[in-house]
Protein backbone atom coordinates (compact mmCIF):
# COMPACT_ATOMS: atom_id res chain seq x y z
CA UNK A 1 0.00 0.00 0.00
CA UNK A 2 1.11 3.36 -0.92
CA UNK A 3 2.23 5.83 2.44
CA UNK A 4 -0.63 8.23 2.57
CA UNK A 5 1.67 11.74 1.66
CA UNK A 6 2.40 9.73 -1.46
CA UNK A 7 -1.22 8.55 -2.29
CA UNK A 8 -2.78 12.06 -1.21
CA UNK A 9 0.14 13.48 -3.71
CA UNK A 10 -0.76 11.20 -6.41
CA UNK A 11 -4.76 11.40 -5.72
CA UNK A 12 -4.33 15.26 -6.25
CA UNK A 13 -2.66 15.79 -9.44
CA UNK A 14 -4.86 12.68 -10.86
CA UNK A 15 -7.93 14.84 -10.10
CA UNK A 16 -6.75 18.62 -11.14
CA UNK A 17 -5.04 16.44 -14.39
CA UNK A 18 -8.57 15.07 -14.76
CA UNK A 19 -10.28 18.38 -14.88
CA UNK A 20 -7.64 20.34 -16.73
CA UNK A 21 -6.88 22.63 -14.31
CA UNK A 22 -4.26 24.47 -13.24
CA UNK A 23 -2.77 25.09 -9.85
CA UNK A 24 -4.07 28.53 -9.92
CA UNK A 25 -7.64 26.82 -10.90
CA UNK A 26 -7.51 24.46 -8.56
CA UNK A 27 -6.90 27.32 -5.64
CA UNK A 28 -9.58 29.12 -6.77
CA UNK A 29 -11.89 25.87 -6.44
CA UNK A 30 -10.80 24.71 -3.56
CA UNK A 31 -9.90 27.74 -1.62
CA UNK A 32 -6.55 26.15 -1.17
CA UNK A 33 -3.35 28.21 -1.70
CA UNK A 34 -1.50 27.61 -4.83
CA UNK A 35 1.81 27.14 -2.73
CA UNK A 36 0.29 24.36 -0.48
CA UNK A 37 -1.37 22.32 -3.62
CA UNK A 38 2.25 22.56 -5.21
CA UNK A 39 3.68 20.83 -1.92
CA UNK A 40 1.14 18.62 -1.54
CA UNK A 41 1.67 17.16 -5.00
CA UNK A 42 5.28 16.90 -4.98
CA UNK A 43 4.86 15.35 -1.49
CA UNK A 44 6.44 18.07 0.83
CA UNK A 45 3.36 18.57 3.11
CA UNK A 46 1.11 16.69 5.05
CA UNK A 47 -2.13 18.95 4.97
CA UNK A 48 -4.70 18.84 8.16
CA UNK A 49 -7.91 17.37 7.27
CA UNK A 50 -9.86 20.68 7.34
CA UNK A 51 -7.55 21.10 4.25
CA UNK A 52 -8.31 17.73 2.79
CA UNK A 53 -12.34 18.72 2.82
CA UNK A 54 -11.35 21.83 1.72
CA UNK A 55 -9.93 20.04 -1.59
CA UNK A 56 -12.14 17.48 -1.39
CA UNK A 57 -14.83 19.88 -1.48
CA UNK A 58 -13.60 22.17 -4.15
CA UNK A 59 -13.42 18.87 -6.57
CA UNK A 60 -16.83 17.89 -5.73
CA UNK A 61 -16.13 14.65 -4.50
CA UNK A 62 -15.90 12.63 -1.02
CA UNK A 63 -12.95 13.05 1.07
CA UNK A 64 -12.21 8.84 1.08
CA UNK A 65 -10.80 9.98 -2.50
CA UNK A 66 -7.87 11.07 -0.78
CA UNK A 67 -7.23 9.21 2.10
CA UNK A 68 -7.99 5.68 1.02
CA UNK A 69 -5.08 4.51 -1.10
CA UNK A 70 -7.38 0.97 -1.25
CA UNK A 71 -10.07 2.48 -3.08
CA UNK A 72 -13.64 1.23 -3.10
CA UNK A 73 -14.08 -2.37 -3.92
CA UNK A 74 -17.18 -4.15 -4.80
CA UNK A 75 -17.97 -7.42 -3.26
CA UNK A 76 -17.37 -9.14 0.22
CA UNK A 77 -14.32 -7.65 0.92
CA UNK A 78 -13.57 -7.40 4.76
CA UNK A 79 -12.12 -4.02 5.90
CA UNK A 80 -10.81 -4.03 9.40
CA UNK A 81 -10.06 -0.42 11.64
CA UNK A 82 -7.15 -1.46 12.77
CA UNK A 83 -5.29 -2.17 9.46
CA UNK A 84 -6.79 0.69 7.35
CA UNK A 85 -6.15 3.25 10.94
CA UNK A 86 -4.03 5.89 9.80
CA UNK A 87 -2.82 9.69 10.44
CA UNK A 88 -3.46 11.12 6.70
CA UNK A 89 -2.88 14.38 7.84
CA UNK A 90 -0.65 16.39 10.05
CA UNK A 91 -3.54 17.20 12.99
CA UNK A 92 -4.12 14.91 15.48
CA UNK A 93 -7.03 12.71 13.86
CA UNK A 94 -6.98 9.06 12.97
CA UNK A 95 -8.76 8.24 10.06
CA UNK A 96 -10.30 4.42 8.84
CA UNK A 97 -11.84 4.55 5.53
CA UNK A 98 -14.20 1.66 6.12
CA UNK A 99 -16.23 2.24 2.92
CA UNK A 100 -15.00 5.00 0.65
CA UNK A 101 -17.70 6.61 -1.20
CA UNK A 102 -19.85 4.50 -3.69
CA UNK A 103 -22.20 6.98 -6.13
CA UNK A 104 -24.34 3.77 -5.65
CA UNK A 105 -25.08 3.92 -2.40
CA UNK A 106 -24.14 7.95 -1.54
CA UNK A 107 -22.08 7.44 1.23
CA UNK A 108 -19.02 7.23 2.85
CA UNK A 109 -18.19 5.46 6.25
CA UNK A 110 -15.34 6.43 8.13
CA UNK A 111 -13.67 5.22 12.00
CA UNK A 112 -12.35 8.66 13.31
CA UNK A 113 -10.06 8.29 16.39
CA UNK A 114 -9.88 12.16 18.49
CA UNK A 115 -6.55 11.86 20.67
CA UNK A 116 -7.14 13.74 23.87
CA UNK A 117 -6.86 18.04 23.46
CA UNK A 118 -7.95 17.49 20.10
CA UNK A 119 -10.21 20.28 18.29
CA UNK A 120 -11.30 20.62 14.61
CA UNK A 121 -14.13 23.56 13.46
CA UNK A 122 -14.96 21.85 9.58
CA UNK A 123 -16.15 24.43 7.00
CA UNK A 124 -19.86 23.67 5.69
CA UNK A 125 -19.60 20.78 3.19
CA UNK A 126 -21.87 20.79 0.25
CA UNK A 127 -25.82 21.41 0.29
CA UNK A 128 -27.46 18.65 0.87
CA UNK A 129 -24.35 16.74 2.88
CA UNK A 130 -25.42 15.07 6.44
CA UNK A 131 -23.66 13.24 8.80
CA UNK A 132 -24.25 10.48 10.96
CA UNK A 133 -21.65 10.03 13.94
CA UNK A 134 -22.03 6.78 16.45
CA UNK A 135 -19.52 7.22 19.99
CA UNK A 136 -18.15 3.99 19.98
CA UNK A 137 -15.32 4.18 22.66
CA UNK A 138 -14.94 7.48 24.87
CA UNK A 139 -16.19 11.26 24.97
CA UNK A 140 -16.25 14.45 22.81
CA UNK A 141 -18.35 17.14 21.72
CA UNK A 142 -19.78 18.06 18.45
CA UNK A 143 -20.52 21.72 17.58
CA UNK A 144 -23.61 21.71 15.63
CA UNK A 145 -26.13 25.25 14.94
CA UNK A 146 -23.36 26.73 17.20
CA UNK A 147 -23.48 24.90 20.29
CA UNK A 148 -21.24 21.78 21.87
CA UNK A 149 -23.11 18.83 22.52
CA UNK A 150 -21.41 15.99 24.48
CA UNK A 151 -21.91 12.82 23.12
CA UNK A 152 -20.82 9.66 25.28
CA UNK A 153 -19.98 6.28 24.26
CA UNK A 154 -23.08 4.49 22.35
CA UNK A 155 -24.87 8.33 21.53
CA UNK A 156 -25.88 8.70 18.07
CA UNK A 157 -26.38 11.99 16.28
CA UNK A 158 -27.22 13.11 12.34
CA UNK A 159 -26.85 16.58 11.09
CA UNK A 160 -26.62 18.73 8.05
CA UNK A 161 -22.94 18.58 7.22
CA UNK A 162 -23.90 21.90 5.11
CA UNK A 163 -23.84 24.37 7.40
CA UNK A 164 -20.18 24.97 10.16
CA UNK A 165 -19.69 21.99 12.50
CA UNK A 166 -16.92 20.77 14.43
CA UNK A 167 -15.47 18.22 16.84
CA UNK A 168 -13.43 18.20 20.37
CA UNK A 169 -11.99 15.86 22.67
CA UNK A 170 -10.79 17.77 25.67
CA UNK A 171 -10.98 14.11 27.49
CA UNK A 172 -7.79 12.43 28.43
CA UNK A 173 -8.39 9.47 26.65
CA UNK A 174 -9.09 8.64 22.71
CA UNK A 175 -12.69 8.91 21.44
CA UNK A 176 -13.38 6.92 18.34
CA UNK A 177 -16.56 7.35 16.59
CA UNK A 178 -17.91 6.05 13.24
CA UNK A 179 -19.40 9.08 10.78
CA UNK A 180 -21.09 8.30 8.01
CA UNK A 181 -21.13 10.87 5.05
CA UNK A 182 -24.24 11.17 2.78
CA UNK A 183 -24.27 13.02 -0.35
CA UNK A 184 -27.54 14.59 -2.15
CA UNK A 185 -27.85 12.32 -4.80
CA UNK A 186 -26.93 14.86 -7.66
CA UNK A 187 -23.24 14.66 -6.55
CA UNK A 188 -22.86 12.27 -9.62
CA UNK A 189 -24.04 14.75 -11.87
CA UNK A 190 -21.55 17.88 -10.77
CA UNK A 191 -18.20 15.70 -10.91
Amino acid sequence: MLDPNEYLAQALKAQRQARGWSLDQTARETGVSKAMLGQIERGESSPTIATLWKIATGFNVALSEFTDPRGNRIGNELRQAGRLRHQPAADQMLVASLFPYDPAFGFELFELTLLPGYERLSEPHAQGVTEHVIVIRGDMELLIDGNWQRLQEGDAVRFPADGPHGYRNFGQTPAVFHNLIHYCHDREQAR
